[in-house]
């Protein structure tokens, strides 16, 4: 259906912008994102794309121009991107005047609930001009907003665009259920074999990977089914199995793509294609479609004109004997730190218990405060506030997905905690580490305390994880002098 952006100037007339302009001005959040495929990119319809690219803004910049997320540029100030309509000089937007609906409607946000059953309009707290609970005029404007969107012609432009209608979010109040919405867009699974993923899956997911063959020591730790179901609680996942191979989907607002490769006994190259005829079917031309962590082991399997691969973030790979001794000059730093903390406080360390869990998101929201009033960067800032949710999720769930975990105390007050799994018999991967930074030393010690246990559990290696692209992870996990960096592939495919 084509949308008459008539529409969009119409909501604009009669939806003044609540935030005062001397707020935003002061603001340093929108425009600006963590990643280059941040979902919080704004969505542009056929039309308002057409005037974005008529007011300035390359047409390279949309990826898909019947309707799509804007692509982002390298912020030239600090870490992180861009919207490219945004002059990070003058902190203005170029196309204020024709910003997409997407755009108008914020700071309010449309978003599906948990279970992707309904349609709500909430406030984002991201935005600074919200720190309290809605008031009465937030509540009253939100009422207005509800007004216009239940008219005929924003429905039809939000029906033809459906992916104006964001995933969940925590930081977002609900304001409002939107019903007359709901009974419009009600999601319809593209696929009947496609299931969601829930901690009942961890058995088949074991299996897959089993049939796969993938498991190796330096295996990256994505193979392994906690490293992705923690992160169901950011982005939907789900999977379907086919001739005995599990296929593995995300699914972000941009559309479908694959975190894992597929994983099945059979010819890797077919089950490949057979991905990539899906993805190109569910999300049509957009770029999203992909593969991540392929192996060069893969590589060879894939040789084709239409196959292209870029390199994706490594894991950090250590000696579990070199970590558990911090022996040697390498590692005088961290050995000395490891000592004052003995010196200075008194540790004790013991495994998690479900009535910990309420002082580790205390400490999980003080870490990320301290992190924030660092040199953190407004990238990492935003990444802290999905992991949160992750975090969350295995203080719940822990024992069900295959997890350990580890509770620090100092002076009988939590102050850090650890949870990992075993990706073979002989490598432990941490997924997840918290210490309160105001104590010297205390994340040395955990680290070294994690790798002495492992030793003792028959662990050869330690895996780290990758650093996220974020240069102070970087330089840390460098410090510990890694034995490899397990670097893997996002494979994409042009279309035919």
């Amino acid at each position: 259906m084509e949308i008459v952006i008539a529409d969009s100037k119409l909501l604009k007339r009669e939806l003044p912008q609540l935030v005062s302009a001397s707020a935003c001005s002061r603001c340093d959040v929108c425009c600006r994102f963590p990643e280059a495929d941040s979902f919080l990119r704004p969505y542009f319809t056929r039309q308002e794309i057409a005037e974005a690219v008529a007011h300035g803004v390359p047409q390279a910049c949309f990826p898909d121009t019947s309707g799509s997320q804007i692509n982002l540029v390298k912020n030239p100030r600090e870490d992180g991107y861009l919207c490219p309509a945004f002059d990070s000089r003058s902190g203005q937007c170029g196309i204020y005047n024709q910003r997409p609906l997407d755009c108008q409607l914020y700071p309010l946000a449309l978003m599906w609930d948990a279970p992707g059953q309904e349609v709500l309009l909430g406030w984002d707290t991201k935005c600074p001009f919200m720190r309290e609970e809605p008031t009465r005029s937030i509540q009253a404007y939100a009422e207005r907003v509800e007004r216009l969107l239940a008219g005929e012609a924003i429905i039809e432009q939000l029906i033809a665009n459906s992916r104006l209608i964001g995933r969940f979010q925590d930081d977002v109040i609900v304001l409002k259920a939107l019903p007359q919405l709901t009974a419009r867009l009600a999601p319809q699974r593209i696929d009947p074999r496609l299931r969601p993923l829930t901690s009942a899956d961890a058995p088949v997911f074991a299996e897959a990977l089993e049939r796969a063959c993938v498991l190796r020591d330096d295996a990256p730790a994505a193979f392994a089914f906690p490293y992705h179901y923690i992160w169901t609680s950011v982005l939907p996942y789900w999977w379907m199995e086919s001739d005995r191979t599990l296929f593995l989907f995300a699914k972000s607002p941009d559309g479908w793509f694959m975190p894992l490769p597929p994983l099945g006994p059979g010819p890797f190259n077919e089950a490949v294609e057979q991905a990539f005829a899906l993805m190109q079917v569910w999300n049509g031309p957009s770029p999203v479609s992909r593969i991540e962590h392929v192996l060069d082991s893969h590589r060879p399997l894939l040789e084709s004109d239409r196959i292209q691969f870029r390199p994706k973030d490594g894991d950090y790979l250590y000696s579990v004997e070199a970590l558990a001794a911090l022996a040697g000059d390498h590692y005088k730093s961290q050995r000395a730190l490891c000592n004052r903390v003995r010196r200075e406080q008194v540790l004790t360390s013991e495994p998690y218990r479900a009535e910990d869990q309420a002082d580790c998101l205390l400490l999980y929201r003080r870490w990320a405060d301290q992190k924030s009033q660092g040199n953190l960067d407004h990238m990492g800032t935003l990444l802290l506030e999905d992991a949160e949710l992750a975090h969350t999720l295995v203080l719940q769930e822990h024992d069900r997905i295959g997890l350990s975990g580890t509770v620090v105390r100092v002076n009988n007050a939590v102050a850090a905690y650890t949870f990992g799994y075993w990706l073979t018999p002989h490598t432990w991967c941490v997924l997840l580490e918290v210490a309160d930074r105001t104590v010297p030393g205390l994340a040395q010690w955990v680290f070294r305390e994690t790798s002495r246990t492992a030793l003792v559990q028959g662990a050869v290696s330690i895996n780290a994880m990758d650093d996220a692209g974020l240069p102070g992870l970087r330089a840390a996990k460098l410090a510990y002098r890694p034995t490899a960096v397990l670097n893997t592939w996002i494979a994409t495919r042009t279309p035919a």
